[in-house]
């Protein structure tokens, strides 16, 4: 046995609780979440104290009745009315409170973990590391993290650790008493005799160290199969998240076998685990309800022959019984809460995990592009090393863009149109060098994706996202779609759905695009937004997107491929490919084009 190991990893994991759960309590909730754990620990104590008054009635009563005392019988009766309706106040509120602190605490740490997630574009940038391996040990299923780990990290933590305080409070309150209703008890060895003071104390000791340490070697295991549990749980509902909303696009590719193996592969991680993880619960319960079924009969072993003898009465024998019980039980806290131990270790590890995730995103927050505020208006990249994520280079950009302008972005595919963009929104982490942006581009300027985001619920809130759908007219909302060629939507704002997958490829960049219009940016940045169109919807958007640019006194920067969008603009940004030996692997050249089409 390796004792200074255990205790290492006892110090560590003790180590990862507190980090966890002291910034609740240092909050600016800190003294409703004080008080409500000063209450639970008040009532804690009562329940125990009640559990005394309990265990001293037990002898009154008892004797009682093997004395054929009537008026103490029903003077018992009466006391344990009371005792009784007292325990359940305190049962009640000990109850509420608990849940009260536990959701009171949740939701704290959840709002805390979405703020930090979701911030500084975290969610993203933690999601890139993890496909593209640039980071050790990214975290999978932060959504699982933050809604099923905070909860039972929160659940557990407080019924654990109020556990574990009624056991040592219950430990301290009856021990004394087992301890002077036990006796001594002696015995000779060689013509010498020994006694044992407090024989039973030392006894229910001896039964649950012995019960304890092979509790631990029984389920240890379980600690690394509940975290592998939650692992596989999650890649599981989250490949079924990914096949609902690509549904179309499976259904179009005949890709229904195809998932319906991967699912079958990843549920079958799922329960294969689970069997090994119920196998060894299954020993577990073996070896605990052997332990508990024993313990109910051990004390009355040891404590009969005083009893047959006549050195103790009924009630002694019975209060002996019970307070043997209430001792041997917060002994066994260990043996009995074991297996939430073992969730409870894999949760906590599984939060830490994240915590440090976003901890190391936090600390490299520091910005690899200098951003800054240009003097005549215009946008300015000066040596803007775009790399990927495993460190190559793909290119080096020295460009400019002036209001009145309209450029389009060329080049062959995986050279770097999509993540130039990127670097200009200051989302890309793999970048640097020198950005000058104009005033308050970041409130004037808009990114048109291929694939737009299209949040469920009304249509509308998917129209004015992300900002609030009252901050615009029902007037302004309609004149988007209108321009956008979605008239046949202005009938359905108030219609709740799941527009992502309710409307086609077409429909969705289109919505996309009544966005621009019903926001009227500046800087307009389109990264094939109209690759779904057909050719005259196309050309009447961009007719209508330079018409806006024009008239904000904007600039139009397009990614895109088709002749018939180049006609529209007036500059190209050329994306070509460098010999091997370069230093990046594309270059990017800045051209005029011919007269654009609307202007």
């Amino acid at each position: 046995m390796n004792s200074p190991g255990k205790f290492a990893s006892f110090k560590a994991t003790a180590a990862k609780v507190w980090a966890l759960s002291t910034p609740y309590f240092r909050s600016e909730e800190k003294w409703k979440a004080r008080g409500l754990l000063a209450a639970i620990v008040v009532l804690n104590l009562a329940a125990v104290y009640m559990l005394v008054l309990l265990n001293d009635w037990n002898r009154v009563f008892y004797d009682a009745l093997q004395n054929k005392d009537q008026v103490v019988f029903w003077q018992q009766l009466g006391r344990f009315s009371y005792l009784a309706f007292a325990f359940i106040i305190i049962a009640v509120y000990k109850f509420y409170l608990t849940q009260l602190l536990e959701v009171n605490w949740r939701a704290w740490m959840t709002r805390q973990y979405l703020q930090r997630w979701l911030g500084h574009d975290a969610f993203y940038r933690m999601e890139l590391a993890r496909f593209t391996g640039t980071t050790v040990g990214s975290p999978d299923n932060p959504d699982q993290r933050i809604q099923e780990d905070v909860n039972q990290f929160t659940a557990y933590s407080v019924s654990l650790s109020m556990g574990l305080l009624n056991a040592v409070v219950t430990l301290v309150s009856f021990v004394g008493i087992l301890w002077g209703l036990s006796g001594a008890f002696s015995f000779e060895v060689q013509g010498s005799t020994y006694t044992i003071p407090g024989f039973m104390v030392w006894m229910a000791v001896l039964y649950c160290v012995v019960g304890s340490v092979i509790t631990h070697y029984v389920g240890k295991p379980q600690i690394k199969l509940n975290y592998e549990q939650q692992r596989l749980e999650a890649n599981f509902r989250h490949h079924m998240v990914r096949v609902r909303d690509a549904s179309e696009s499976i259904a179009l590719d005949r890709g229904a076998r195809v998932e319906s193996q991967q699912l079958d592969l990843r549920f079958s991680s799922v329960v294969g685990n689970y069997f090994q993880l119920i196998r060894t619960q299954k020993r577990l319960v073996w070896f605990t309800s052997f332990f508990g079924q024993a313990a109910v009969i051990f004390p009355f072993i040891l404590a009969a022959p005083r009893f047959f003898s006549g050195a103790i009465q009924l009630g002694e024998l019975m209060q002996i019984a019970s307070a043997f019980d209430r001792v041997q039980g917060a002994l066994s806290w260990f043996v009995e809460n074991y297996s939430t131990l073992a969730v409870w270790r894999a949760t906590t590890d599984r939060l830490t995990h994240f915590d440090d995730a976003l901890k190391r995103h936090e600390a490299s927050l520091s910005p690899t592009v200098e951003n800054h505020t240009s003097t005549d208006g215009g946008l300015h990249l000066d040596n803007l090393a775009l790399g990927l994520p495993q460190g190559t280079l793909l290119a080096r950009a020295y460009l400019d863009a002036q209001p009145g302008d309209r450029i389009v972005v060329n080049g062959p595919s995986g050279s770097g149109k999509s993540t130039l963009f990127r670097a200009i929104a200051g989302i890309w982490p793999h970048a640097s060098g020198s950005v000058a942006l104009p005033a308050n581009f970041r409130d004037e300027a808009m990114f048109i994706p291929q694939h737009p985001y299209l949040p469920q619920g009304p249509l509308r809130d998917a129209l004015a996202y992300p900002e609030p759908a009252s901050k615009y007219t029902d007037e302004a909302l309609a004149q988007a779609l209108h321009d956008a060629l979605l008239p046949h939507l202005v009938d359905r704002l108030d219609e709740d759905d799941a527009w992502g997958q309710r409307l086609s490829g077409g429909e969705r960049q289109r919505l996309a695009i009544a966005r621009v219009f019903l926001k009227q940016p500046r800087w307009i940045f389109a990264d094939e937004a109209t690759s779904a169109l057909d050719s005259a919807a196309e050309q009447t958007v961009y007719t209508r997107l330079t018409d806006l640019v024009q008239r904000r006194d904007g600039a139009l920067i397009s990614i895109a491929h088709r002749p018939t969008v180049a006609a529209f603009h007036t500059q190209q940004w050329l994306l070509e490919t460098r010999p091997p030996d370069e230093e990046s692997l594309f270059t990017i050249r800045a051209q005029k084009l011919p007269q654009a089409a609307g202007g």
